[in-house]
């Protein structure tokens, strides 16, 4: 997209606007779909959630994990056992230096994981080596495994056990996707918290 054919901001909204609206509405949420019911099955038995991504995907790694952790229910000690492997400066920067940043995620996997939970990678691209191997990692480990992602869905489109494609070549309009994807879910799942928080100690 080249934003300079564009003479007024206003133009430019409405364009965005009208791609995003457009990506959105003829989106097949099945796959979303299913991660929402995975969720709510980690809510309930105490599954664990590992989210990440990098750059402005890493971001939207850790608001999610922010938003289920507490703001999914605000009853304490009720939200889901989430992390984002994106949080933590100082592991990151230490496996990076050590390892190689293409094991930032996988290796944090490799220790805090277990079968049966579940893993969401954001990746606009679909090829970063780092969520590659994370994908790897939680196939080894026996963990659920969903890849949200733009343009081609790269890679990471067949190594995740649920891709969830917006084939849109924008990274900003990949990026709100996966924000209005954990929003939506978000929303779905506190209006069960009554239900859920009954049925799972607390």
């Amino acid at each position: 997209m080249n934003v300079l054919a564009f003479k007024t901001p206003g133009s430019l909204f409405a364009d965005y606007t009208s791609r995003f609206s457009t990506v959105l509405k003829d989106f097949d949420w099945s796959p979303v779909e299913k991660l929402a019911y995975d969720l709510r099955d980690c809510w309930q038995t105490g599954r664990q959630v590992f989210f990440c991504g990098n750059g402005g995907s890493g971001g939207n790694a850790n608001h999610l994990a922010n938003d289920f952790l507490y703001a999914l229910s605000k009853t304490p000690g009720s939200g889901l056992r989430v992390h984002s492997l994106s949080s933590n400066p100082s592991v990151i920067t230490c496996l990076a230096n050590d390892e190689g940043y293409d094991q930032v995620f996988s290796l944090q996997l490799a220790v805090l994981a277990r079968k049966g939970d579940v893993l969401i990678t954001f990746s606009g691209s679909g090829n970063s080596p780092n969520i590659l191997k994370a994908l790897e990692e939680g196939k080894k480990i026996g963990m659920t495994s969903y890849a949200v992602l733009g343009f081609t869905g790269g890679k990471a489109k067949a190594l995740a056990d649920v891709p969830i494609h917006f084939a849109v070549d924008d990274m900003q309009i990949a990026e709100d996707a996966q924000m209005v994807i954990g929003h939506m879910i978000m929303q779905w799942l506190y209006a069960q918290r009554g239900d859920i928080i009954t049925t799972r100690e607390v």
